[in-house]
């Protein structure tokens, strides 16, 4: 049975200034497993951002705001605090997610909250290890050059992953020094509130983390404020492209983390099993609504019909469940929006002459009223087909043949997004080869979706640009400043 836990979340506030005010409006989350209302969220109206990003202003001052005057190994035993924190908060912090966003238990409580922590306490160690350097130019001159804060960071994050993806924005954020306005998803809010309520717990100063709700608008006034320095995004590219055009007055910096496509390789030498395995995770861990989901399978000729015959033997035992239930491997659709969008792409693919050899049908768990559809699977098809052209953010499979590497490469990056990409096979030099050729930000070889916080992750084409997670994201949080003193 598909229940709701008591929340320690106070409904309809907003975190300011580290005080919880109250919105003016609010709006319904829905549990997508069930329909039913979980509580209600603020609506921030445009008054609400710009006490945020004051209060974020003064807590960056350079010489009374409290982030700025707090030493690195400070800043850094705080954000290690926060760690400690949603480490000890987990199981709360899973099953909030697993209600909001209908992702299964066991990948909000084993997978996403864990890499949480772990990137938490990797930036923490990055915060005494910012620093400028001397450079030899004059015997006239000392010329050095300083790394600074680069001020207030604007945070909109996807319901995705709403804490996991957040963390990749206000740990490196937090480490630099900057301060946070940070606009989670209107679907997906309930994670963040909580976090909210560990950051005050964890002696943040006023000030320096903001949390303000809402819809798309509340986004959009972030991005218009000429209060807000950069903007860390991620989400659509149609999205990220209206966010660009509308930092342009403000000259806001940016790091666009965007949409994907993208394309898992698997050659004739490949383990088969262990890539079927890799195709499955790729493409249905997280219900598929996932930036970087193998949604695209190349499989060459002559493996083909065994490779597709085992893939949907597998797909079929993932059907969608309770997502509380921790066996369940397949949750529920965040919205009943995103369900009637999947379901128009497994309409189009159909229609399109691609062939469904697994699922494409809206399922009934516990009652129907839930978001809930089948793994699917389309064989048959051509890459210039909607579904292997654009993202269609659900478990959705679509599955190409191809006979030789040129085919392979050529076809793989024959798309406007890249993000990301698998190569599978037993031949390392092929492997390496063909991992050159692909025109994406990551690309794994002999597995699928593995993540670590000291790796960067972002992409390449209309996936954005800027990179998340390792040392290059304290590059998008820091200015650059040469000095000269005449000697």
């Amino acid at each position: 049975m598909i229940t709701a836990t008591k929340s320690r979340i106070s409904p309809g506030h907003l975190l300011i200034d580290g005080q919880w005010v109250g919105g003016s409006k609010t709006f319904d989350t829905i549990n997508p497993a069930t329909g039913v209302v979980l509580t209600q969220i603020a609506e921030a109206s445009p008054a609400d951002v710009d006490r945020a990003v004051q209060a974020a202003r003064r807590a960056s001052d350079d010489r009374t705001g409290p982030w700025r005057k707090m030493s690195a190994s400070e800043r850094g035993r705080l954000i290690w605090k926060l760690a400690e924190l949603v480490e000890k908060n987990i199981d709360e912090l899973a099953e909030l997610e697993t209600l909001d966003n209908g992702k299964p238990i066991f990948e909000a409580r084993y997978v996403d909250m864990p890499m949480v922590i772990d990137v938490l306490r990797y930036y923490a160690g990055w915060a005494t290890k910012i620093h400028g350097e001397t450079v030899n130019t004059f015997e006239t001159a000392f010329t050095y050059t300083l790394r600074e804060p680069v001020g207030v960071v604007g945070m909109i994050v996807p319901w995705n992953f709403p804490l996991l993806l957040a963390s990749w924005k206000f740990a490196p954020a937090l480490a630099c020094g900057n301060t946070i306005v940070w606009k989670p998803a209107s679907l997906t809010s309930l994670s963040a509130l909580r976090f909210g309520e560990l950051a005050v717990e964890a002696g943040v100063p006023p000030g320096v983390l903001n949390i303000v709700t809402g819809s798309a608008e509340v986004g959009r006034t972030i991005v218009r404020h000429p209060g807000i320095d950069k903007i860390a995004f991620t989400g659509s590219t149609v999205v990220g492209q209206e966010i660009m055009r509308s930092a342009a007055d403000t000259m806001k910096r940016l790091t666009l983390e965007l949409g994907g496509k993208s394309p898992n390789i698997v050659f004739a030498d490949a383990d088969i099993d262990s890539a079927v395995k890799g195709a499955i995770t790729g493409i249905f861990y997280g219900k598929g609504e996932v930036c970087n989901a193998g949604s695209r399978l190349f499989l060459e000729s002559k493996i083909q019909d065994e490779f597709l015959e085992k893939l949907v033997a597998r797909a079929k035992k993932m059907q969608p469940a309770d997502p509380l239930d921790p066996k369940t491997r397949m949750g529920a659709i965040v919205s009943q929006e995103q369900m009637k969008t999947v379901l128009g792409y497994i309409e189009t693919g159909k229609k399109e002459g691609a062939k469904l050899i697994a699922g494409g049908n809206r399922v009934s768990v516990d009652g129907g009223k839930g978001f809930f559809i089948e793994p699917t699977i389309f064989g048959g098809v051509k890459n210039e087909m909607t579904i292997a052209q654009e993202e269609i953010f659900g478990p959705v499979l679509a599955t190409l043949s191809f006979d030789d590497i040129d085919q392979v490469i050529q076809q793989a990056n024959n798309n406007p997004y890249g993000l990301a990409s698998a190569v599978w096979t037993r031949d390392i030099k092929k492997a390496h080869m063909v991992s050159r050729q692909l025109k994406a930000g990551t690309v794994w070889i002999n597995t699928y979706g593995l993540m670590d916080a000291s790796l960067g992750f972002g992409g390449y084409k209309s996936s954005g640009f800027g990179r998340e997670l390792g040392m290059h994201a304290i590059e998008h949080y820091t200015e650059l400043k040469t000095v000269w003193l005449n000697l």
